[in-house]
């Protein structure tokens, strides 16, 4: 199998094991079915493709892939936004080599957003889930200082105050394994992220677990509830912010409603920040 297309192949049947014929809106073929979802003749027939064409695709032997055809499978396998762009990145010839030695440097532009913002907590993070920059109030609500250039996702999946501030940990925790497979699509040839994950699915048989059912997903609207052991429970909605000239910055906003809870104890956190050793 050619080395670029192992991960295609593997999300292609991972997309094609999940989705079943009435899913797909397909009288089931007769026969046997060895296959929990779709199988690879049923797939075929959806996205107009020959089977042995389509066979060739998913076991890595195609070299050249249309953007036709790869769009008439990821309608075929009812492919979200974020899944037929990870789609595409997997099947690009051409993708990006190197650039894991250059120094990441925060983004001009998303530094000025996050002054704007500082009422609220802000991260801004980089390739491979670095810290570029953060704000006072974010300090405060996750316990832990995140001073730029180390890895957030070292504090999110070892630091034992993430697993106890953080209530909903788990689905917090999958989302950025997805987002994390999102990244090694559009960077394959980045050998310190593959070195990372590695470690993670070493260490955590949660994500070795996530990582294995092919999830993907964008760094898009999450919801983060936070037990602050001086104001109790702090409910936040994650947005993010990017750049078009740096794909791979993202500003990450703590958000909450005016009239909620949370939004009213901010400036006193912010006090409390200030003041805490």
């Amino acid at each position: 199998m050619h080395p670029d297309r192992t991960a295609l192949a593997a999300f292609l049947r991972s997309r094609r094991d999940r989705l079943s014929p009435a899913q797909a809106g397909l009288e089931p073929f007769r026969g046997q079915r060895r296959v929990p979802g779709l199988r690879r003749e049923e797939l075929a027939m959806l996205a107009g493709l020959s089977v042995d064409y389509y066979t060739r695709i998913e076991q890595g032997r195609q070299p050249n892939i249309s953007l036709e055809v790869l769009d008439a499978l990821a309608s075929a396998l009812r492919l979200d936004d974020v899944e037929r762009a990870h789609l595409h990145d997997l099947a690009a010839p051409g993708r990006r080599r190197g650039g894991t030695a250059v120094a990441q440097r925060p983004d001009p532009g998303l530094l000025r957003v996050m002054t704007a913002l500082d009422h609220r907590p802000v991260l801004l993070l980089g390739r491979r889930g670095v810290v570029l920059a953060r704000n006072a109030l974010l300090r405060a609500v996750l316990g832990r200082d995140l001073t730029p250039g180390t890895a957030f996702v070292d504090y999110l999946f070892r630091d034992p105050m993430a697993r106890e501030r953080i209530v909903n940990w788990a689905d917090f925790a999958q989302a950025s394994i997805g987002a994390m497979r999102r990244e090694v699509g559009r960077h394959p040839h980045d050998q310190r992220l593959h070195a990372d994950i590695a470690a993670l699915r070493r260490d955590d048989p949660d994500v070795a677990r996530w990582w294995d059912d092919q999830h993907v997903r964008d760094y898009t609207s999450v919801t983060k509830r936070i037990e602050h052991p001086a104001f109790g429970r702090l409910e936040f909605d994650i947005e993010v912010v990017g750049a078009p000239h740096e794909p791979d910055q993202r500003l990450t906003i703590y958000t909450a409603p005016p009239d909620s809870p949370t939004a009213g104890l901010l400036p006193a956190l912010a006090a409390w920040e200030f003041v805490t050793p």
